[in-house]
């Protein structure tokens, strides 16, 4: 039996049982962990209100070799993220952004440099960046992190430059030049500024990235090439991606 304390990111509460919850954690240093809170589903449990989607807790859990699911032993929130889910743009970007580093992030494996995006992000939507810039920077350095993010600088067919835009195929996660993918007819035009997007403005941080943002078109056609890019290389879509897309069209905003 080991016990470990670490920062941990909540990215999931579930029930149990009737008393108890499991809770899946990005751990900084110990990646992703599925643990059990004894009691804290009960009316005057000790973990009320610590474990919301992306609150950030000291977390301490104790393993056992062989087993699969840690034991909780305690977890005092080190910050809240109550504040973004006030409303539903809220809620679903935040079990957006959760489900990502879910599925991303291996249990058992490192998981420093997803905590760290998370971290900032959350950080960074708590002083209020806009949350569909969040989302973007998010999405983009997820796909980043797992490798699988199409370098944007050059065609990787011939070697042009992408400054002047790219085209995304339908069938390959790589952007292309004009000329090379423009036989594809189902293939996904990139604009200049959306390489730019990709080239540039990731480098720099949220906050700052956020005092000049690109525009709102901009920022959707983004959306859709790292769409694209995730639901070739899972081979579905993430079910919180597919609610926020299913509310937007309810709501009129597709």
């Amino acid at each position: 039996m080991e016990i470990h304390t670490d920062d941990a990111l909540v990215l999931e509460s579930r029930d149990l049982s009737d008393a108890d919850r499991l809770i899946t954690f990005l751990i900084r240093g110990a990646g992703k962990k599925k643990g059990v809170a004894r009691g804290a589903r009960r009316k005057h449990s000790r973990y009320a209100g610590q474990f919301l989607p992306l609150s950030k807790v000291a977390l301490t859990w104790v393993e056992k070799p062989g087993r699969e699911l840690v034991r909780i032993s305690s977890a005092e929130v080190q910050r809240s993220s109550h504040r973004l889910q006030e409303d539903l743009d809220g809620i679903l970007l935040a079990g957006y952004l959760a489900d990502q580093a879910a599925v991303f992030v291996q249990e058992d494996e490192p998981g420093d440099l997803y905590f760290r995006l998370l971290d900032s992000t959350v950080e960074a939507l708590l002083e209020r960046v806009p949350g569909d810039l969040a989302a973007r920077f998010f999405e983009a350095w997820v796909l980043r992190l797992a490798g699988i993010f199409p370098p944007p600088q050059e065609c990787p067919r011939c070697g042009r430059s992408l400054a002047a835009g790219a085209r995304l195929p339908s069938h390959e996660e790589a952007l292309l030049c004009p000329e090379c993918g423009g036989e594809d007819p189902a293939g996904l035009a990139v604009p200049p500024e959306v390489v730019a997007f990709f080239r540039d403005g990731l480098r720099r941080k949220l906050p700052e990235l956020a005092q000049a943002p690109p525009e709102p078109a901009t920022l959707r056609r983004a959306e859709e090439v790292c769409a694209r890019i995730r639901r070739s290389f899972l081979q579905q879509e993430l079910r919180s991606y597919r609610v926020l897309q299913q509310t937007r069209r309810s709501l009129g905003e597709l």
